[in-house]
């Protein structure tokens, strides 16, 4: 078996390294949109293994992949965004828990 170091892939393989890649970038933010942080994460370790490989082969390097390479910088902004927004979501809920129980508080206090 070979080493992710040592990997050659041909150019059918490199387009398709690419596809999972854009594909796991799409899963992602759809995930992060429906709130579903936990399973993000749980494909991190995936991406973070994709990424590394597609940074050993060089395929986005390669001109004919200028394209792609645009397509994938625009899915992880939009990751990022989307999971920014998330956890600004998740912020502002908290703080309306916070309120909440401040009050529920206030009240047992003078009852």
């Amino acid at each position: 078996m070979k080493k992710v170091s040592d990997i050659e892939l041909d150019p059918a393989e490199q387009l398709h390294l690419l596809d999972e890649l854009q594909n796991l970038l799409e899963r992602q933010i759809k995930l992060t949109h429906q709130g579903n942080i936990r399973d993000v994460e749980s494909l991190v370790k995936q991406a973070d293994c994709l990424i590394a490989k597609v940074m050993q082969t060089g395929v986005l390097e390669k001109p004919e992949n200028r394209d792609r390479r645009e397509k994938l910088r625009r899915l992880y902004t939009g990751l990022h965004l989307a999971i920014t927004a998330q956890k600004a979501e998740t912020s502002d809920k908290l703080s309306q828990v916070r309120k909440g129980r401040k009050t529920i508080d206030t009240y047992r206090r003078n009852i």
